[in-house]
């Protein structure tokens, strides 16, 4: 087994100033050994492999979209994934579910033999859950973290600056709660209306049109994946602490290697210590410098890089 990858050397006669920009902005040469290494350590009875780092930011407000989606096909058209085989190395807070839902299709289509897995060197939350429902297996080690797929709505100030983000289903129980409550009362009903005002019912329907939307996807992504032939219910039944916020109580709370087992995915476990693991974490301390201080997301191979900067990208 090769050892554990060095950053790519730079020439003693490079100036000093130059070798510690490099090393401080992580260009892509920095990390290209690394995927090397991934790669060298999954191989399997004589099968390459390729690894595709896909990562986005924690610290800028970024999400998986569409966009997401073409940069990824432009790299697996790049990448010679005949006799190979994909992994994904997926670090991400989440998106969008339909781009998530593409990104599946992309890289199912691009495998040489139409599967793929994932790994995740720290987190990949709701969207990017999703993306994860969708592979063959999914590596993982005990601090690799999934998450809730419920949906998240955007809430702006007067001016229109992101605040926070709230779960549907908190929304809809509220407004819900507000009927009920104005539908039972025998006095004065004005309170209740008052308070109901502030609730668009278009937006309410749209809402729960997300949680459809994100409950559909995950079954249809487990369906064609590690859950190939079970029926909704099953599947359903199986992934119940990423479908119910009832299980989790807020959306941002980890869902560990262990629970992910218990729904009966397709868990690959690697040990923090590993040859491998080492490597792997290695290059997410590089992508993480990257997405918290210059860039909004990277898509990259050992032969390719994309990187995208803050505000390139919607909120």
């Amino acid at each position: 087994m090769a050892r554990l990858a060095r950053i790519n050397p730079i020439p003693s006669h490079t100036a000093t100033y130059r070798r510690v920009q490099d090393e401080v902005t992580q260009s892509h040469p920095q990390r290209e050994r690394l995927y090397d290494e991934i790669e060298e350590h999954l191989k399997k009875d004589g099968r390459e492999a390729v690894v595709v780092g896909f990562a986005t930011s924690f610290s800028f407000p970024v999400i998986i979209e569409d966009r997401d989606a073409d940069i990824l096909e432009e790299t697996l058209q790049n990448s010679n994934l005949t006799g190979k085989s994909l992994f994904l190395l997926l670090n991400s807070p989440g998106g969008d579910a339909l781009a998530a839902e593409r990104i599946v299709n992309i890289c199912k289509s691009y495998s040489d033999d139409g599967r793929f897995s994932v790994i995740v060197p720290k987190m990949a939350k709701s969207a990017a859950t999703m993306i994860c429902f969708g592979a063959e297996a999914i590596g993982m080690s005990p601090t690799s973290e999934l998450g809730p797929i419920d949906p998240q709505i955007p809430i702006f100030d007067a001016e229109g600056h992101l605040i926070r983000y709230q779960a549907a289903h908190e929304i809809i129980e509220s407004y819900q709660q507000l009927l009920d409550m104005a539908s039972r009362t025998k006095r004065r009903i004005e309170p209740y209306l008052d308070q109901l005002a502030r609730y668009d019912s278009r937006e309410i329907r749209w809402m729960r049109s997300q949680q459809q939307l994100s409950e559909s996807v995950a079954l249809r992504c487990l369906g064609s994946g590690c859950f190939q032939g079970m029926g909704a219910r099953t599947i359903k039944s199986r992934i119940r602490p990423f479908l119910d916020p009832n299980y989790t109580k807020v959306h941002g709370r980890p869902i560990y290697r262990d629970v992910a087992q218990k729904a009966k995915l397709n868990v690959v476990s690697h040990d923090l210590r590993s040859s491998l693991w080492r490597a792997v974490w290695h290059l997410y301390v590089r992508l993480d410098h990257i997405l918290s201080t210059h860039a909004a997301k990277v898509i990259e191979t050992s032969k390719d890089s994309y990187i995208m900067g803050v505000g390139t990208h919607r909120p």
